[in-house]
Protein backbone atom coordinates (compact mmCIF):
# COMPACT_ATOMS: atom_id res chain seq x y z
CA UNK A 1 0.00 0.00 0.00
CA UNK A 2 2.78 2.46 0.97
CA UNK A 3 4.57 1.77 -2.31
CA UNK A 4 1.67 3.33 -4.17
CA UNK A 5 2.68 6.79 -5.36
CA UNK A 6 -0.84 8.16 -4.88
CA UNK A 7 -0.85 7.07 -1.22
CA UNK A 8 2.61 8.59 -0.68
CA UNK A 9 1.49 11.94 -2.13
CA UNK A 10 -1.74 11.88 -0.11
CA UNK A 11 0.13 11.18 3.18
CA UNK A 12 2.71 13.86 2.39
CA UNK A 13 -0.02 16.43 1.83
CA UNK A 14 -1.76 15.43 5.07
CA UNK A 15 1.52 15.66 7.03
CA UNK A 16 2.27 19.07 5.52
CA UNK A 17 -1.18 20.38 6.43
CA UNK A 18 -0.83 18.96 9.97
CA UNK A 19 2.60 20.55 10.46
CA UNK A 20 1.35 23.92 9.24
CA UNK A 21 -1.71 23.65 11.52
CA UNK A 22 0.45 22.71 14.53
CA UNK A 23 2.89 25.58 13.87
CA UNK A 24 0.11 28.12 13.53
CA UNK A 25 -1.59 26.81 16.69
CA UNK A 26 1.61 27.19 18.70
CA UNK A 27 2.34 30.62 17.30
CA UNK A 28 -1.11 32.17 17.60
CA UNK A 29 -2.88 30.20 20.34
CA UNK A 30 -1.15 28.10 23.02
CA UNK A 31 0.73 24.91 23.81
CA UNK A 32 -2.55 23.13 24.65
CA UNK A 33 -3.84 23.92 21.17
CA UNK A 34 -0.65 22.42 19.72
CA UNK A 35 -1.26 19.17 21.65
CA UNK A 36 -4.85 18.99 20.50
CA UNK A 37 -3.82 19.70 16.91
CA UNK A 38 -1.22 16.92 17.04
CA UNK A 39 -3.80 14.47 18.42
CA UNK A 40 -6.36 15.38 15.78
CA UNK A 41 -3.75 15.09 13.02
CA UNK A 42 -2.67 11.64 14.23
CA UNK A 43 -6.30 10.46 14.36
CA UNK A 44 -7.03 11.80 10.86
CA UNK A 45 -3.91 10.23 9.37
CA UNK A 46 -4.57 6.92 11.17
CA UNK A 47 -8.21 6.80 10.04
CA UNK A 48 -7.12 7.61 6.47
CA UNK A 49 -4.57 4.80 6.56
CA UNK A 50 -7.15 2.34 7.92
CA UNK A 51 -9.68 3.35 5.29
CA UNK A 52 -7.08 3.13 2.50
CA UNK A 53 -5.94 -0.29 3.71
CA UNK A 54 -9.56 -1.50 3.67
CA UNK A 55 -10.03 -0.23 0.11
CA UNK A 56 -6.86 -2.01 -0.98
CA UNK A 57 -8.10 -5.21 0.62
CA UNK A 58 -11.40 -4.90 -1.28
CA UNK A 59 -9.56 -4.22 -4.51
CA UNK A 60 -7.33 -7.23 -3.81
CA UNK A 61 -10.46 -9.37 -3.40
CA UNK A 62 -11.77 -8.08 -6.74
CA UNK A 63 -8.42 -8.86 -8.33
CA UNK A 64 -8.64 -12.42 -7.00
CA UNK A 65 -12.21 -12.65 -8.24
CA UNK A 66 -11.12 -11.56 -11.73
CA UNK A 67 -8.30 -14.11 -11.62
CA UNK A 68 -10.83 -16.85 -10.85
CA UNK A 69 -12.96 -15.65 -13.75
CA UNK A 70 -9.96 -15.83 -16.10
CA UNK A 71 -9.48 -19.42 -14.90
CA UNK A 72 -13.03 -20.26 -15.96
CA UNK A 73 -14.89 -20.06 -12.64
CA UNK A 74 -18.04 -18.02 -13.33
CA UNK A 75 -20.07 -19.13 -10.32
CA UNK A 76 -18.87 -16.53 -7.81
CA UNK A 77 -21.11 -13.67 -6.75
CA UNK A 78 -19.21 -10.52 -5.73
CA UNK A 79 -22.24 -8.23 -5.36
CA UNK A 80 -23.18 -6.50 -2.11
CA UNK A 81 -26.09 -4.34 -0.96
CA UNK A 82 -24.14 -1.17 -0.18
CA UNK A 83 -23.80 2.15 -1.96
CA UNK A 84 -20.51 3.52 -3.23
CA UNK A 85 -18.09 3.30 -6.09
CA UNK A 86 -16.71 -0.10 -5.00
CA UNK A 87 -20.21 -1.55 -4.86
CA UNK A 88 -20.93 -0.16 -8.34
CA UNK A 89 -17.68 -1.69 -9.58
CA UNK A 90 -18.62 -5.05 -8.05
CA UNK A 91 -22.03 -4.92 -9.71
CA UNK A 92 -20.48 -4.14 -13.08
CA UNK A 93 -17.99 -6.97 -12.71
CA UNK A 94 -20.84 -9.32 -11.80
CA UNK A 95 -22.79 -8.24 -14.91
CA UNK A 96 -19.75 -8.89 -17.10
CA UNK A 97 -19.34 -12.28 -15.42
CA UNK A 98 -22.96 -13.18 -16.13
CA UNK A 99 -22.53 -12.10 -19.74
CA UNK A 100 -19.39 -14.25 -20.07
CA UNK A 101 -21.27 -17.16 -18.51
CA UNK A 102 -24.08 -16.83 -21.02
CA UNK A 103 -21.63 -16.51 -23.90
CA UNK A 104 -19.75 -19.57 -22.69
CA UNK A 105 -23.00 -21.53 -22.49
CA UNK A 106 -23.98 -20.41 -25.99
CA UNK A 107 -20.58 -21.37 -27.37
CA UNK A 108 -20.88 -24.78 -25.73
CA UNK A 109 -24.35 -25.24 -27.22
CA UNK A 110 -23.16 -24.09 -30.64
CA UNK A 111 -20.29 -26.55 -30.45
CA UNK A 112 -22.71 -29.36 -29.57
CA UNK A 113 -25.03 -28.32 -32.42
CA UNK A 114 -22.11 -28.26 -34.85
CA UNK A 115 -21.02 -31.71 -33.73
CA UNK A 116 -24.56 -33.04 -34.15
CA UNK A 117 -24.93 -31.34 -37.53
CA UNK A 118 -21.68 -32.88 -38.80
CA UNK A 119 -22.83 -36.27 -37.53
CA UNK A 120 -26.22 -35.87 -39.22
CA UNK A 121 -24.68 -34.72 -42.50
CA UNK A 122 -22.23 -37.63 -42.56
CA UNK A 123 -25.10 -40.01 -41.84
CA UNK A 124 -27.23 -38.52 -44.63
CA UNK A 125 -24.38 -38.74 -47.14
CA UNK A 126 -23.18 -42.17 -46.08
CA UNK A 127 -26.25 -44.06 -47.35
CA UNK A 128 -26.29 -42.71 -50.94
CA UNK A 129 -22.49 -42.91 -51.16
CA UNK A 130 -22.53 -46.57 -50.11
CA UNK A 131 -25.27 -47.32 -52.62
CA UNK A 132 -23.37 -45.54 -55.40
CA UNK A 133 -20.16 -47.42 -54.61
CA UNK A 134 -21.98 -50.76 -54.82
CA UNK A 135 -23.63 -49.87 -58.13
CA UNK A 136 -20.33 -48.54 -59.52
CA UNK A 137 -18.70 -51.88 -58.73
CA UNK A 138 -21.56 -53.72 -60.42
CA UNK A 139 -21.27 -51.54 -63.52
CA UNK A 140 -17.66 -52.69 -63.96
CA UNK A 141 -18.95 -56.18 -64.75
CA UNK A 142 -18.53 -56.65 -68.51
CA UNK A 143 -21.14 -59.40 -68.53
CA UNK A 144 -23.86 -57.12 -67.10
CA UNK A 145 -26.85 -56.97 -69.44
CA UNK A 146 -28.07 -53.68 -70.86
CA UNK A 147 -31.29 -53.61 -68.81
CA UNK A 148 -29.41 -53.90 -65.51
CA UNK A 149 -26.76 -51.42 -66.65
CA UNK A 150 -29.50 -48.93 -67.52
CA UNK A 151 -31.20 -49.51 -64.14
CA UNK A 152 -27.98 -49.00 -62.17
CA UNK A 153 -27.12 -45.89 -64.18
CA UNK A 154 -30.57 -44.45 -63.49
CA UNK A 155 -30.20 -45.23 -59.77
CA UNK A 156 -26.81 -43.51 -59.75
CA UNK A 157 -28.38 -40.43 -61.30
CA UNK A 158 -31.13 -40.42 -58.67
CA UNK A 159 -28.63 -40.70 -55.81
CA UNK A 160 -26.45 -37.95 -57.31
CA UNK A 161 -29.45 -35.63 -57.62
CA UNK A 162 -30.41 -36.40 -54.02
CA UNK A 163 -26.91 -35.61 -52.79
CA UNK A 164 -26.80 -32.42 -54.85
CA UNK A 165 -30.10 -31.27 -53.32
CA UNK A 166 -28.92 -32.18 -49.82
CA UNK A 167 -25.61 -30.34 -50.11
CA UNK A 168 -27.29 -27.32 -51.72
CA UNK A 169 -29.92 -27.20 -48.96
CA UNK A 170 -27.32 -27.50 -46.22
CA UNK A 171 -25.30 -24.66 -47.73
CA UNK A 172 -28.40 -22.47 -47.86
CA UNK A 173 -29.28 -23.31 -44.26
CA UNK A 174 -25.72 -22.60 -43.13
CA UNK A 175 -25.80 -19.18 -44.80
CA UNK A 176 -29.15 -18.37 -43.21
CA UNK A 177 -27.95 -19.47 -39.75
CA UNK A 178 -24.72 -17.49 -40.12
CA UNK A 179 -26.67 -14.37 -41.07
CA UNK A 180 -24.70 -13.92 -44.31
CA UNK A 181 -27.83 -13.80 -46.47
CA UNK A 182 -29.43 -10.42 -47.01
CA UNK A 183 -33.19 -10.72 -47.33
CA UNK A 184 -34.59 -8.07 -49.62
CA UNK A 185 -37.43 -5.81 -48.53
CA UNK A 186 -39.49 -5.39 -51.66
CA UNK A 187 -43.17 -5.57 -52.47
CA UNK A 188 -44.13 -9.17 -53.24
CA UNK A 189 -47.49 -10.04 -54.79
CA UNK A 190 -48.66 -13.28 -53.18
CA UNK A 191 -50.48 -14.50 -56.29
CA UNK A 192 -47.28 -14.35 -58.35
CA UNK A 193 -45.31 -15.88 -55.47
CA UNK A 194 -47.65 -18.88 -55.22
CA UNK A 195 -47.53 -19.47 -58.98
CA UNK A 196 -43.73 -19.50 -58.92
CA UNK A 197 -43.71 -21.95 -55.99
CA UNK A 198 -46.26 -24.30 -57.57
CA UNK A 199 -44.68 -24.43 -61.04
CA UNK A 200 -41.79 -26.87 -60.31
CA UNK A 201 -44.21 -29.22 -58.50
CA UNK A 202 -46.87 -29.48 -61.19
CA UNK A 203 -45.31 -32.60 -62.72
CA UNK A 204 -45.13 -34.58 -59.43
CA UNK A 205 -48.71 -33.53 -58.69
CA UNK A 206 -49.80 -34.62 -62.18
CA UNK A 207 -48.09 -37.99 -61.77
CA UNK A 208 -49.99 -38.55 -58.51
CA UNK A 209 -53.19 -37.15 -60.09
CA UNK A 210 -53.53 -34.59 -57.31
CA UNK A 211 -55.74 -31.55 -57.70
CA UNK A 212 -54.63 -28.01 -56.82
CA UNK A 213 -56.98 -25.32 -55.56
CA UNK A 214 -55.62 -21.75 -55.27
CA UNK A 215 -57.79 -18.96 -53.87
CA UNK A 216 -56.97 -15.48 -52.66
CA UNK A 217 -56.99 -11.74 -53.12
CA UNK A 218 -54.99 -10.83 -56.23
CA UNK A 219 -53.89 -7.58 -54.56
CA UNK A 220 -52.53 -9.31 -51.43
CA UNK A 221 -48.86 -8.46 -50.91
CA UNK A 222 -46.12 -8.15 -48.30
CA UNK A 223 -42.63 -6.73 -47.95
CA UNK A 224 -39.98 -9.42 -48.22
CA UNK A 225 -37.63 -11.41 -50.42
CA UNK A 226 -39.40 -12.94 -53.44
CA UNK A 227 -36.86 -15.66 -54.29
CA UNK A 228 -36.21 -16.89 -50.74
CA UNK A 229 -39.91 -16.90 -49.84
CA UNK A 230 -40.55 -18.90 -53.02
CA UNK A 231 -37.95 -21.39 -51.79
CA UNK A 232 -39.80 -21.70 -48.48
CA UNK A 233 -43.18 -22.26 -50.15
CA UNK A 234 -41.71 -24.86 -52.52
CA UNK A 235 -40.46 -26.91 -49.58
CA UNK A 236 -43.82 -26.72 -47.78
CA UNK A 237 -45.88 -27.58 -50.87
CA UNK A 238 -43.42 -30.37 -51.74
CA UNK A 239 -43.96 -31.82 -48.27
CA UNK A 240 -47.73 -31.76 -48.83
CA UNK A 241 -47.40 -33.44 -52.23
CA UNK A 242 -45.18 -36.19 -50.86
CA UNK A 243 -47.52 -36.96 -47.94
CA UNK A 244 -50.75 -36.88 -49.92
CA UNK A 245 -51.99 -40.01 -51.67
CA UNK A 246 -52.88 -40.30 -55.35
CA UNK A 247 -56.03 -38.36 -56.21
CA UNK A 248 -55.59 -36.12 -53.16
CA UNK A 249 -56.04 -32.37 -52.98
CA UNK A 250 -53.66 -29.50 -52.23
CA UNK A 251 -55.21 -26.13 -51.42
CA UNK A 252 -53.52 -22.74 -51.13
CA UNK A 253 -55.31 -19.67 -49.78
CA UNK A 254 -53.95 -16.20 -49.14
CA UNK A 255 -55.25 -12.91 -47.79
CA UNK A 256 -54.07 -9.60 -46.38
CA UNK A 257 -55.15 -7.52 -43.40
CA UNK A 258 -53.72 -4.39 -41.70
CA UNK A 259 -51.47 -6.52 -39.45
CA UNK A 260 -50.14 -9.32 -41.64
CA UNK A 261 -50.37 -11.22 -44.92
CA UNK A 262 -51.42 -14.84 -44.46
CA UNK A 263 -50.73 -17.81 -46.72
CA UNK A 264 -52.39 -21.14 -45.86
CA UNK A 265 -51.24 -24.39 -47.48
CA UNK A 266 -53.30 -27.50 -46.72
CA UNK A 267 -53.61 -31.09 -47.89
CA UNK A 268 -55.85 -34.07 -47.19
CA UNK A 269 -52.99 -36.52 -46.80
CA UNK A 270 -52.04 -38.91 -44.03
CA UNK A 271 -51.28 -36.10 -41.56
CA UNK A 272 -48.68 -35.77 -38.83
CA UNK A 273 -48.74 -37.60 -35.50
CA UNK A 274 -49.43 -35.38 -32.47
CA UNK A 275 -46.10 -36.24 -30.83
CA UNK A 276 -44.22 -35.22 -34.00
CA UNK A 277 -45.81 -31.77 -34.39
CA UNK A 278 -43.45 -29.86 -32.01
CA UNK A 279 -40.39 -31.13 -33.90
CA UNK A 280 -41.27 -31.03 -37.61
CA UNK A 281 -39.27 -27.81 -38.15
CA UNK A 282 -36.22 -29.30 -36.46
CA UNK A 283 -33.37 -30.09 -38.80
CA UNK A 284 -33.06 -33.77 -39.84
CA UNK A 285 -36.14 -34.73 -37.84
CA UNK A 286 -38.18 -37.52 -39.39
CA UNK A 287 -41.63 -38.26 -38.03
CA UNK A 288 -43.47 -41.55 -37.91
CA UNK A 289 -45.14 -40.95 -41.28
CA UNK A 290 -41.98 -39.79 -43.05
CA UNK A 291 -40.99 -41.63 -46.21
CA UNK A 292 -37.72 -43.52 -46.54
CA UNK A 293 -36.35 -40.87 -48.91
CA UNK A 294 -37.16 -38.04 -46.51
CA UNK A 295 -34.14 -36.13 -45.19
CA UNK A 296 -35.93 -33.80 -42.78
CA UNK A 297 -34.43 -30.57 -44.00
CA UNK A 298 -37.06 -28.94 -46.25
CA UNK A 299 -39.40 -27.75 -43.50
CA UNK A 300 -36.43 -26.63 -41.38
CA UNK A 301 -35.27 -24.42 -44.25
CA UNK A 302 -38.78 -23.04 -44.79
CA UNK A 303 -39.05 -22.18 -41.08
CA UNK A 304 -35.68 -20.41 -41.09
CA UNK A 305 -36.56 -18.35 -44.18
CA UNK A 306 -39.97 -17.28 -42.83
CA UNK A 307 -38.78 -16.42 -39.31
CA UNK A 308 -35.73 -14.51 -40.61
CA UNK A 309 -38.19 -12.20 -42.34
CA UNK A 310 -40.03 -11.53 -39.06
CA UNK A 311 -42.73 -13.98 -40.09
CA UNK A 312 -44.38 -16.86 -38.30
CA UNK A 313 -45.34 -20.35 -39.39
CA UNK A 314 -47.68 -22.75 -37.59
CA UNK A 315 -48.87 -26.23 -38.41
CA UNK A 316 -51.98 -28.16 -37.41
CA UNK A 317 -52.65 -31.73 -38.40
CA UNK A 318 -54.90 -34.70 -37.81
CA UNK A 319 -53.68 -38.17 -38.78
CA UNK A 320 -55.73 -39.53 -41.65
CA UNK A 321 -57.40 -36.18 -42.36
CA UNK A 322 -54.64 -33.81 -43.43
CA UNK A 323 -52.18 -31.06 -42.54
CA UNK A 324 -52.41 -27.27 -42.68
CA UNK A 325 -49.52 -24.79 -42.68
CA UNK A 326 -50.32 -21.17 -41.78
CA UNK A 327 -47.72 -18.54 -42.72
CA UNK A 328 -48.04 -15.00 -41.38
CA UNK A 329 -45.79 -12.26 -42.76
CA UNK A 330 -46.22 -9.21 -40.55
CA UNK A 331 -46.36 -5.61 -41.68
CA UNK A 332 -43.38 -3.45 -40.88
CA UNK A 333 -43.96 -0.72 -38.28
CA UNK A 334 -42.63 2.59 -39.53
Amino acid sequence: MFRNREVQIFLAVQLLISIIGIALSGFFISTLAVGMMISVSILLIASTLIFTKWRYQELDKLSGYLQQISNGDFQLDVRDNYEGELSILKSQIFKVTKMLTEQGTMLHEDKAKLTNAISDISHQLKTPLTSMMVMADLLRDKNLDDAKRSEFTRNLQVQLERMEWLVSSLLKLSKIDAGTIFFKKEKVLVNSLVQSAVEPLLVPMDIKMQSLNVEGDDTAAFSGDYNWTTEALINIIKNCVEHTAEGGEISIQFSENPIYTEITIADNGKGIAREDLPYIFKRFYKGKNASDDSVGIGLAMAHSIITRQQGDIEVTSQPGIGTKFQIKLYKQVI
